[in-house]
């Protein structure tokens, strides 16, 4: 041990903790990580019970496509309502009726389900009615951050990285939680235990000391404010260029989570667990990815961080779909896991440090549109693909999507470069 000893007081030293986590100075952020670690676990434990359900009960990779389509398409019409929302109104208060929605939601689902009365079309309401809720929540959530570290740039990044780092910390342990859930008690006590998560993040909202400004900007059309965020966002450099990528990764990343349920079936011959350590898999690679941000001190650089997310992830799919044994899929779903998470926090960091603060809810709204809101659609080709020419062959067709976007977005990186240092500079 003592020839580790210097490593380890290198990795985990006071001063390096004080870096990595310098954003939990803040004590709204601080409470906010509390709960929200807590209900994260929950939600992926939802997300794992219902693709296996679904799977369970239909045996087709077009109704997972579908299920996973009608929780993700409300984000491309809901979104910017959301981003609207957060720019007019306290964003506090909006969380605590969005939460509290969700913790219902997921009982409703425990009931049906230990009612025994749970059937697809139970399933697409119900996960169509939390993507809505969903919808409205994540952009004003995302664009919350900046309140909660009391607008420090230095920090923002921190807790952005924070934030990747519970949610990928989530994906490692929901869905070992939701694998042993399923096989040994059914999928009911996942949508419970879920209701119960959510309970931790509504007792953190409530105990942040919030001071709202009501905005004392006159009152315009819906409409109006939706053209103001869609022309700022499709204009501005480097927001149009850095959108245009989520739009293609929202497109082909969801491939992994829709057809892993499939692929641990058919490919590698294995269960409801099988699919738990493959999305754990995948979980371990992202945290890896956070780590590595919540030791970054700048944004600077961020965008050289897109680029080579991007092919780790293509290359990683690729190689996924070619993988017959678990241990081999399990190392390149973690590669893809950490191409994923570079590429969403490092997009989400540089457009919360170049927006407006005014403008910012919706700019989050249009990432939110472009992330999620291209999954259901990612979702509902790649299921029905998937059913035609076989699994293997559309991961590998996704994987290459995302190699030949990173080509077409290098061309581009010089230019995001300039705006960004531009923009840093402009902030002091």
């Amino acid at each position: 041990m003592k020839y580790f000893a210097p490593i380890i007081n290198l990795l985990f030293s006071k001063d390096r903790m004080n870096t990595m986590f310098r954003a939990l100075r803040h004590h709204n952020f601080k409470l906010f990580v509390e709960g929200q670690s807590l209900s994260l676990i929950g939600t992926w434990i939802q997300r794992i019970a219902v693709n296996w359900l679904t799977y369970e009960l239909t045996g087709s990779m077009f109704w997972l496509g579908a299920v996973n389509f009608a929780g993700s398409i409300p984000f491309f019409f809901i979104a910017p309502l959301g981003g609207i929302m957060a720019d007019r109104w306290s964003k506090h208060k909006i969380l605590l009726i969005t939460q509290s929605l969700a913790l219902v939601q997921a009982l409703v689902f425990a009931g049906i389900y230990f009612a025994d009365i749970t059937r697809i079309w139970e399933i697409l309401i119900l996960n169509f009615i939390l993507g809505v809720i969903s919808a409205i929540d994540m952009p004003v959530r995302q664009s919350f951050v900046h309140e909660m570290v009391d607008n420090d740039k230095e920090d923002l990044s921190n807790a952005i990285a924070m934030n990747s780092t519970m949610v990928n910390t989530a994906r490692l342990v929901g869905p070992s939680i939701a694998g042993i859930l399923i096989a040994t008690a059914g999928e009911g006590w996942c949508f419970l235990l879920n209701s119960l998560s959510f309970v931790a993040v509504v007792i953190s909202l409530l105990k942040m000391k919030i001071t709202y400004v009501p905005k004392q900007k006159k009152k315009r059309r819906v409409v109006h404010e939706f053209m103001e965020g869609a022309k700022y966002s499709f204009t501005s450099i480097p927001v149009k260029y850095l959108l245009f990528m989520m739009i293609v990764m929202g497109l082909a990343s969801t491939a992994l989570p829709t057809l892993a349920p499939a692929f641990a079936e058919i490919c590698l011959n294995g269960n409801a667990e099988t699919y738990g350590f493959l999305i754990g898999a995948w979980g371990i690679g992202a945290l890896f990815s956070a780590v590595y941000l919540l030791n970054r001190r700048s944004v600077l650089g961020m965008e050289r961080l897109i680029a080579v997310a991007l092919v780790a992830f293509g290359v990683s799919v690729v190689a996924f779909s070619l993988s017959s044994k678990i241990i081999i899929a399990m190392i390149f779903m973690a590669t893809s896991g950490i191409g994923l998470l570079l590429n969403n926090a490092s997009t989400n960091t540089l457009l919360q440090t170049v927006s407006e603060n005014e403008i910012r809810g919706r700019v989050m709204s249009f990432y939110a549109m472009c992330n999620k809101g291209m999954s259901p659609i990612g979702a509902i080709i790649t299921g029905y693909i998937g059913d035609l020419i076989g699994v293997k062959y559309t991961l590998a067709i996704c994987g290459i999507v995302c190699i030949m976007s990173a080509i077409i977005y290098t061309t581009k990186m010089q230019v995001i470069k300039l705006h960004v240092i531009r923009k840093y500079r402009k902030k002091g």
